[in-house]
């Protein structure tokens, strides 16, 4: 008879350390801050628990012990940098600025640690430090007269939109990384080519809007604030 499926555990609801026997000799935060160490140096992939088992100095299967899946090492790695918020004080009583604040710090954070935006996901929503972030979160929102669902909405998007730009933003310096070539040089190569195929007519939008004139790109800390404007924009309760 086949045996039954494992049920689903959060690495939370497991004691660090039951009331018996000796001190564990690592801690999740150890084990975590070796592993954001390993992935910040060397990327995500280079994360495997035989690497980080010798990164704290214990042995690969005496890990398990402490992770029992690499799923939980990644909440974990997750969890310690969302400690990284800065979340003193109080909500200063205006939404917007509170959520700008907070989408600049995840920024911020992501820019420090690019490999999250592959491993950020809703499923760890439910460490200490995502709690402690959705709570500020949401006192910060208690001015805005909208549903708690479309608070919970809100924030959400402003994640999903910080982690669009910031993967953008790997893809265009990974894409400069692997070419012999300036990036301006490529930019003027393709803006060539691009300006070639708009003069055929076979797309005559774009040709009205390159006739009205493009403004060139900007400053992306610029870009990145029109975003986030655009979007508490679309929150603003109506009428």
């Amino acid at each position: 008879m086949a045996g039954r499926a494992a049920e689903p555990e959060v690495i939370w609801a497991r004691p660090e350390r039951t009331g018996r026997g000796p001190k564990p000799a690592y801690s999740r935060a150890d084990i975590a801050a070796a592993a954001v160490r390993i992935a910040d140096a060397d990327g995500l992939d280079a994360v495997s628990m035989r690497r980080v088992a010798a990164e704290i100095g214990c042995g690969t299967m005496s890990l398990y012990n402490y992770v029992p899946r690499k799923e939980d090492l990644y909440e974990l790695m997750v969890d310690l940098i969302s400690g990284e918020y800065d979340l003193s004080g109080e909500p200063s009583g205006d939404w917007r600025a509170d959520m700008t604040d907070l989408a600049r710090q995840a920024l911020g954070i992501m820019r420090r640690h690019p490999w999250v935006v592959r491993v950020m996901s809703t499923v760890y929503s439910v460490s200490p430090n995502a709690l402690r972030v959705l709570d500020r979160v949401l006192g910060s929102l208690e001015g805005l007269d909208v549903p708690p669902g479309t608070k919970l909405e809100l924030f959400g998007m402003i994640n999903g939109s910080v982690m669009t730009y910031v993967a953008n933003e790997q893809a265009i310096a990974e894409r400069t990384r692997s070419v012999p070539w300036s990036a301006e040089r490529e930019e003027a190569v393709r803006g060539a080519y691009m300006m070639s195929r708009v003069m055929t007519g076979e797309y005559p939008h774009l040709a009205a809007l390159f006739a009205q004139g493009v403004a060139p790109p900007d400053d992306p800390e610029a870009a990145f604030d029109r975003m986030l404007t655009r979007l508490l924009d679309s929150f603003e309760p109506q009428g």
